[in-house]
């Protein structure tokens, strides 16, 4: 089973054999799903869209005024792969390392998770026939177990943070022989998926954006895009990649800090966000952090950590002013891209992406929302609607 360079401990990187990549019409005919690039995966076999497709990849792309106008940036577009069928980016490295554990012949997976890659783990190892084990850190909340244990997932919650969780799925995937699907970098095979969100970004826009705001916990999401940037330079389809922005909680942000200290990435003591699955440690895979803050810098990018307040408020903005329901680790995307224009980061004029990596359903907010409203009868509710619409114009 893959796993981390035994002799420097760094994460392991797949070096495909380009010469045997036709990229001829690869890019054409616009987005369908992520299968449409399957060339670019480390995979022997083209059976997997039929085995274990479920309409993975192909998200919309939004063009958000409304937004862009209120934090200065001229265009800002979200990238929706919240709307993947398990309800989270994690479908693309997941579809690519269940596929891979089939060819392998691996018994079954493994996956250490805050919520969504547990989902997605879940969703294809039931859609392909192999037994699931997930294990989660006792911050993880409830609402993100419910699908897991509906597709017949073993659920193990351990005492501490993911990083308690990412040390005891390991052991047991190198012991038992399982396809780990963490979604750190400990599987170079399943991060590989991860390259399609540049593939659909470069066919759904008439221009390389000049930056792509990522949320960012070890940051295979992060990697993966420069990575598939990268491919389509080689091929001669781009001239140049977009620079990178990750983004972090400043209650767990250990690659934003290195970033701004100009030192090495090491792991962050005491945790404190409600921003689920962005509150990774890097406890004892610190070398994530490593490969994840050397791809910011040579893509000409930064790492920025935000407040919990600023999250939130972006996740309302995008509800209210959008329509789009994210959870706050895909929110954080937004709160990014407004503070690096506030401090000057980002110019106007140039073109952000932001990823929005999970669903808002799955989120259980800290505080309770508002109680709806009581209404008597049909004239004491015309009455309120008739007053509210005159304010809201």
């Amino acid at each position: 089973m893959p796993d981390y360079c035994w002799r420097c401990g760094s994460p392991l990187e797949v070096d495909l054999d380009y010469g045997k990549v036709r990229p001829e019409g690869l890019f054409e005919g616009g987005v369908t799903n992520m299968w449409k690039y399957r060339a670019l995966y480390p995979l022997s076999s083209h059976r997997h869209e039929s085995e274990l497709g479920l309409g993975e990849g192909g998200t919309p792309l939004v063009l958000a005024s409304k937004v862009g106008r209120k934090i200065g940036v001229e265009k800002i577009w979200f990238k929706s792969d919240h709307l993947n069928p398990s309800g989270s980016f994690k479908d693309r490295s997941a579809a690519v390392g269940v596929a891979w554990a089939l060819e392998q012949g691996c018994p079954g997976v493994i996956c250490a998770s805050s919520g969504n890659a547990a989902g997605a783990a879940a969703t294809y190892a039931a859609r392909a026939g192999l037994p699931a084990y997930l294990v989660v850190s006792s911050r993880t909340p409830k609402s993100k177990l419910s699908a897991p244990t509906a597709h017949g997932a073993r659920v193990f919650r351990v005492t501490g943070d993911f990083s308690r969780a990412f040390a005891a799925a390991r052991e047991a995937a190198l012991e038992v022989g399982l396809a780990n699907l963490t979604t750190t970098y400990v599987n170079c095979y399943a991060w590989e998926g991860n390259k399609s969100v540049a593939f659909e970004l470069y066919e759904q826009m008439d221009q390389t954006p000049d930056w792509v705001v990522v949320p960012v916990g070890s940051g295979p999401l992060l990697y993966g895009v420069w990575k598939g940037f990268e491919e389509l330079r080689r091929f001669g389809f781009v001239d140049r990649t977009p620079r990178l922005m990750a983004v972090q909680p400043d209650g767990c942000a250990p690659i934003a800090r290195a970033f701004e200290t100009g030192t090495d990435v090491v792991p962050w003591s005491g945790v404190d966000t409600v921003v689920s699955g962005l509150d990774d440690p890097l406890q004892g895979y610190e070398r994530d952090g490593t490969l994840t803050l050397r791809t910011v810098r040579e893509s000409g990018g930064i790492a920025i950590a935000v407040s919990d307040e600023d999250t939130l408020e972006a996740g309302r903005l995008l509800a209210r002013d959008e329509g789009i329901f994210v959870e706050p680790a895909a929110a954080i995307s937004l709160a990014g891209a407004s503070a690096a224009r506030q401090l000057g980061r980002i110019d106007e004029s140039e073109t952000v992406v932001c990823l929005l990596t999970g669903h808002g359903f799955k989120y259980q907010a800290p505080k309770a929302e508002p109680e709806p409203e009581f209404a008597t009868d049909a004239a004491e509710l015309v009455r309120a609607i008739r007053h509210d619409v005159s304010e809201y114009g």
